[in-house]
């Protein structure tokens, strides 16, 4: 079966609970699930992962060549300071599509500059939880 990465970096996990006029009152949960139900319409198994940890989270992108047709990849703060996942993302052929639920360029101005969508399939920004959805129908095949 073919499978999709749905992976976020540091405290999306506690979605729901922080920032809400900026970030909705979701959950992560409720992201993989509504994520989830959508790919298996086109056969694709989800699989998700968070963590807070930058070594983790490029130990993960290092294994999907062979495992993924692509990545979702949320990866938070570490947008604007992380040459590490630059440069995993640069060195692997699964396509990584870079998510963020609010828009990152209307934001503070560090904020602003990502230092891993030169390397991305693609980035999208700003739509909500409706950010994941718009990356996984950019991985998933035309119908």
């Amino acid at each position: 079966m073919k499978r999709l990465l749905l992976l976020n970096g540091p405290n999306i996990n506690i979605l729901g609970k922080r920032e809400n006029e900026v970030y909705g009152d979701f959950t992560l949960s409720d992201i993989e699930t509504e994520i989830r139900e959508l790919v298996e319409k086109f056969g694709y198994q989800l699989d998700s992962k968070q963590s807070n940890h930058e070594g983790e989270l490029v130990d993960i992108l290092q294994g999907v060549d062979g495992t993924y047709e692509g990545v979702i990849f949320n990866p938070a703060a570490y947008t604007h300071t992380s040459i590490a996942l630059h440069d995993v993302i640069k060195a692997i052929s699964t396509p990584v599509v870079e998510v963020h639920i609010s828009n990152i360029h209307s934001r503070e101005s560090f904020r602003h500059q990502s230092l891993l969508a030169s390397v991305c399939y693609g980035q999208i920004v700003g739509f909500g939880k409706q950010s994941y959805r718009l990356a996984a129908l950019a991985l998933l095949p035309e119908q």
